[in-house]
């Protein structure tokens, strides 16, 4: 069922060619930042492009449990008016955080430092999910959470009152570890050290270098080795959120195989820590340009262009490029099926424990639509069936998760029958406008499968 009601199940019909421009929301992950970041500073913060999606939304509202005063304003811009590092108080309430692994784990590491404790809920995925993760180096501070088996939510935070510094090496790539313990160790006197042997998004470290904060990241043979000051003070920012390159990936993927289309998509993020999908798209011999590269807030953008390429082909992904691209692999994986041969994808037990088991989720979603996978506990394989060629026809079950949704619905434009989701609903935490965008560029959804 829906991540907050009733199940809505959605069914996409093979459609004509997908033409036009795509405006997509705003970051997720940068949004998600804006909000934190802004109520750690002293000052009024003002964002610009803010994603409104739920994730984010309930982000705002921690800020506010925590003594931060957001406001959304009538022309669509928001502000902060931020209580600086250290200034949160303890809130009166239980912080719920919907379908937000992002958010949850960011605000575990936000409140660990301070002396007070903080209980974390969520809906029926987030609270499936593990969080010790997070927990674990947070212990480190002397922060101590109190709940469910391993470390699974709802969980009581106690904040350590006398932090310490923590040098921590991160046993798998997570950005979310990592931001976990980098906003832990803005409360925390002396240096702050995380270790990482593989690169992962790094909207954290640019965004508190933007704020003000001491951080530096050098390459060793360790792996990058980033270095934060802690306790300083935060100056407030005018930010300018670019759009989602995650939230990108499905217009783009569904022009790429949907006959005709020819789709722009303005002003997306390409951090190299992020665009490993576009680069595997175009290793796969995908008509996708990148148009007016330039560079916003400290981030590199472009307008990207995908046009339908009949003739891709199944590649293996380099394992080294999965933590730029792993929310990703879902909607790949419908390109892969699009494609001639075989997509093999390893080095991928992150998408095991994300919003749903996403590697088991896509592949019995892709067999009911007739294309053949195999998998893994690290690795899947998809084998394609050409373009045009995935049957379709099937039901399937999203699992709570919105990527899933979305990978499906992409799916059935393209396919020779209608495709189904049992519950779009989850859709609304990172996409609330992905239907109507979607039908403005000639996509076709039926309510309910005839």
């Amino acid at each position: 069922m829906s991540a907050h009601g009733v199940p809505t199940p959605l069914t996409a019909v093979k459609s004509g060619p997908l033409t036009g421009t795509a405006d997509v929301p705003g970051d997720k992950s940068i949004s998600h930042r804006s909000l934190i970041f802004g109520a750690m500073a002293v000052g009024e913060t003002r964002i610009t492009g803010l994603l409104e999606g739920q994730d984010v939304l309930d982000t705002g509202r921690a800020m506010q449990a925590l003594g931060a005063e957001v406001t959304r304003h009538d022309d669509g811009t928001w502000t902060v008016q931020g209580v600086g590092v250290g200034g949160f108080s303890e809130p009166d309430h239980v912080i719920d955080c919907g379908n937000s692994g992002t958010g949850v784990r960011l605000l575990m590491g936000a409140v660990a430092t301070h002396g007070f404790a903080t209980t974390f809920t969520g809906d029926a995925s987030l609270n499936s999910r593990p969080m010790a993760r997070v927990t674990d180096p947070l212990a480190l501070f002397g922060a101590e959470a109190v709940g469910r088996s391993r470390g699974r939510l709802p969980l009581t935070l106690v904040g350590a009152c006398e932090p310490v510094p923590v040098r921590y090496a991160t046993p798998v790539p997570s950005a979310q570890v990592k931001s976990a313990v980098l906003l832990a160790g803005l409360n925390a006197p002396g240096q702050t050290v995380v270790i990482e042997k593989e690169a992962t998004r790094d909207h954290t470290e640019r965004m508190l270098a933007g704020f003000g904060a001491e951080i530096s990241t050098e390459v060793t043979d360790e792996g990058r080795v980033i270095t934060l000051t802690g306790q300083p003070e935060l100056r407030p920012q005018t930010i300018v959120v670019p759009r989602d390159p995650s939230s990108a990936a499905f217009p783009v993927c569904a022009a790429l195989i949907t006959e005709g289309s020819d789709v722009l998509v303005p002003n997306i993020c390409l951090n190299p820590t992020r665009a490993g999908l576009f680069e595997t798209l175009r290793d796969m011999g995908a008509d996708l340009t990148y148009e007016n590269l330039r560079e916003e807030g400290g981030e590199p953008v472009a307008d990207l262009r995908a046009r339908f390429s009949p003739d891709m082909k199944g590649i293996e992904v380099p394992a080294e490029r999965a933590a730029s691209m792993i929310d990703e692999y879902p909607i790949l994986s419908v390109v892969a099926a699009n494609a001639e041969g075989v997509t093999y994808m390893p080095g991928v037990a992150e998408l095991r424990v994300k919003e749903s088991d996403r590697i088991d989720a896509m592949a019995r979603g892709l067999e009911a639509c007739g294309v053949t996978v195999e998998e893994g506990s690290d690795w899947w394989k998809v084998h394609g069936r050409g373009a045009g060629g995935v049957r379709g026809g099937g039901t399937v079950a999203a699992r709570l998760d919105h990527r899933i949704a979305m990978s499906f619905l992409c799916l059935g434009f393209s396919a020779q029958n209608t495709v189904t989701v049992d519950d779009a609903g989850p859709i609304a935490t990172s996409f609330p406008i992905f239907r109507p965008l979607m039908e403005q560029l000639g996509a076709r959804f039926q309510d309910r499968q005839e």
